[in-house]
């Protein structure tokens, strides 16, 4: 049984009614919404595994590094940070991206990762650890190839800002 055909009114409200709601998604995705609060147990937590990272600041960087005494890279660093407060992270940045609770960038809070990836589709190359966040700097602390164990401004890094990703609570899952 073929389709009845609509009527020049009826198309005219199908696309209106389509534009509405397309419209309303969009003020949904935009809608800014307050971080949620952090207790004063989990920011005192969080400021602790900032300091142990700051240790750190000086080791050198080593391909698939997992410790002080010989090096570390990225993900290697991170998760040991982490294992230190008995948070378990893989060793791998492309597997800690799927770890712990996704959060806007924007809303990272201290101890929170940052991932980075070179473009749509490619696989996260790196992983960070946020220092400190007040929406115009974003400073972590991480293992890079040229530098070793650094603390730097991403938000004001030409080389990292294009590459910012993704953000992962790994830490409030403790509380």
């Amino acid at each position: 049984m073929p389709i009845p055909a609509l009527k020049k009114t009826q198309w005219l409200l199908l696309v209106i009614l389509t534009a509405s709601i397309y419209q309303c998604k969009l003020f949904q995705k935009t809608e800014k919404r307050a971080p949620a609060p952090v207790s004063s147990r989990e920011a005192t937590f969080r400021r602790d595994i900032v300091s142990y990272a700051t240790r750190y600041k000086g080791a050198k960087y080593t391909p698939a590094g997992k410790k002080p005494s010989t090096g570390f890279d990225c993900s290697g660093f991170t998760s040991y940070v982490m294992d230190h407060f008995n948070i378990s992270l893989s060793p791998a940045a492309r597997e800690q991206v799927k770890q712990g609770r996704e959060r806007p960038v924007e809303d990272a809070k201290p101890g929170d990762l940052i991932f980075f990836r070179r473009g749509p589709g490619q696989p996260i190359f790196h992983v960070s650890l946020v220092k400190s966040n007040n929406g115009k700097s974003l400073y972590v602390i991480h293992s890079t190839t040229s530098r070793g164990v650094i603390e730097e401004d991403v938000l004001s890094s030409s080389y990292w800002k294009p590459y910012i990703d993704s953000a992962r609570d790994v830490v409030s899952a403790k509380f």
